[in-house]
């Protein structure tokens, strides 16, 4: 036995050499650069210590930049737990129409990021979009929504939640068709209420899928790039950048890559410290059944 685990092993190699080649090595040059001033282009850079991780906690942007990305992270991630949830625990009932709801939900997951952006650009551009024409149609006069930070960013997390619930839902609609109908077969018998069953059994018992959701549903949010590119472009200003925005505007824009790096290894940690904590905080509350 212990030599055919021995040979196992070696079916994890090429996982591994792609993490070492695609993860790591590239986390050590990133570190690497955020200790040098660099434009990203030219052969001449200079080490300058922690000074670039010294600048950015001096940079207001940054702070917006970080703000903005705690905004969709939690903002989204509680969205589409929510709303994934309640459409889970509707598509898990039986009723006419049932396979349509599932595929309408989940549709918008196969458009991509940038594309979604694009599309919804036109829906709340000011001239022409089609919000503003609805709008008119009830007296109400258009307004540019992508001028106003606060909707921009409203507008970013709305439009990633929406896009993404259809996953959320996926994973708690197989969490519910795993938990035994005996637990609610026996809680009947007991007079227990729908709410209480739902309190007291299906939540406690669909811990490891909040788990998966609320982790991924996080990191996807923390790293929310592509939908703003396309929205607003990190406008106006930089009232709507995220770190992933931010990181780009600073190399390709500003040509500041060292800048960059530092804000990029700064965002690594940052997610992976709260994905450890949230994940050990999970662990505790799971139960067995």
């Amino acid at each position: 036995m212990k030599r055919r685990y021995r040979q196992m092993n070696w079916f994890y190699l090429p996982a591994l050499l792609v993490m070492l080649l695609f993860v790591a090595y590239p986390f050590l040059q990133t570190a690497q650069i955020s200790l040098m001033r660099w434009n990203g282009y030219g052969k001449v850079r200079t080490f300058i210590g922690l000074d670039n991780y010294i600048s950015m906690f001096k940079d207001a942007n940054f702070f917006l930049s970080f703000r903005n990305t705690l905004i969709y992270g939690i903002c989204c991630t509680l969205l589409q737990n929510v709303f994934g949830l309640a459409l889970a625990l509707l598509v898990n009932s039986r009723f006419k129409g049932n396979g349509l709801v599932r595929t309408i939900v989940y549709m918008p997951i196969m458009i991509a990021g940038v594309v979604m952006g694009y599309i919804m650009y036109f829906f709340l551009t000011f001239n022409r979009g089609i919000l503003n024409d609805i709008l008119l149609v009830f007296g109400v006069q258009p307004r540019d929504w992508l001028s106003s930070p606060f909707y921009a960013v409203l507008f970013i997390t709305l439009i990633n939640s929406w896009q993404y619930v259809g996953n959320s839902m996926v994973m708690y609609l197989a969490g519910l068709q795993n938990i035994p109908t005996a637990y609610y077969e026996a809680a009947a018998v007991d007079g227990v209420s729908t709410w209480q069953g739902f309190r007291h059994i299906t939540l406690p018992l669909l811990i490891p899928s909040i788990q998966t959701c609320v982790i991924t549903n996080l990191i996807g949010s923390l790293k929310l790039f592509d939908v703003i590119v396309s929205l607003t472009n990190g406008g106006p200003g930089h009232s709507s950048q995220s770190l992933a925005t931010y990181i780009t505007n600073r190399y390709f824009v500003a040509e500041k890559a060292g800048y960059a790096a530092a804000i990029g290894v700064f965002t690594f940690f940052f997610i992976m410290i709260l994905s450890n904590v949230l994940n050990r905080y999970f662990a505790k509350k799971e139960v067995q059944y």
